[in-house]
This record gives C-alpha cells, structure tokens and sequence, in this order.
C-alpha cells in the first residue's frame, strides 16, 4: 500500500512538473490574451504583489511573463513593446527569486 502511494505522488509530481512546462513556453505558443486572462484577470498578479504568492505562483507569473514578451505587439512600436517586457520580466525574475523590494513589485503593476 505504502509502495502505490509512492508511486501516485511521484506521478503526480512529474505530471504537475510536465504540465506547467509545456502549458507556459518561452516562445509564442502562449497567445497574449492567454497571458492576460492567467496574470491578471485571475489575480495571479495581485496575489503576487501583496506577497501572498507561493513560490511557485511566482515562478508562474515569471514563465507567464516571458511568453508575454515573445509575443509581437497587436499595435504600436516593436521596441516599445520590447523594452517595456523586458522590464516587467525583470522584475518579475527579481520577485520569484525572493526579491521583496518594493520597486521591483512596483515595476509589476505598470
């Protein structure tokens, strides 16, 4: 019995690790609506910069984050577009790596 619970928490731990890899790429695969409805409108970004967040929320919002920025803006520069990503992935690296400086968490909500 203790042998098939072992077995279940390894599969489920290797599933979850699977899953949250291939759900959020570095590339373009995640659309930006995508992005926004799992940052924002589910209030994954919130939860992060009140510092309720988990680790892995935050790493979460990080990877959500850099598909963000390999997308192409719908409209306007490609540079402004670059720049401001860049920013907020930043910042957002800076925050899931433990980082609980109030400008990095305000650099989050621009």
């Amino acid at each position: 019995m203790r042998m098939l619970l072992r077995v279940m928490l390894v599969a489920a731990i290797v599933t979850g690790i699977v899953g949250v890899n291939s759900l959020v790429a570095a590339d373009a695969s995640v659309d930006i609506k995508t992005v926004m409805e799992k940052a924002h409108k589910s209030g994954l970004l919130k939860k992060v910069t009140s510092g309720k967040a988990s680790d892995a929320e935050k790493k979460e919002l990080c990877e959500l984050y850099v598909a963000l920025a390999a997308n192409k803006p719908p409209r306007g520069d490609v540079a402004s577009w670059k720049s401001k990503t860049e920013a907020i992935v930043a910042a957002c690296k800076k925050v899931a790596g433990g980082s609980n400086d109030k400008a990095d968490l305000a650099a989050l909500k621009k």
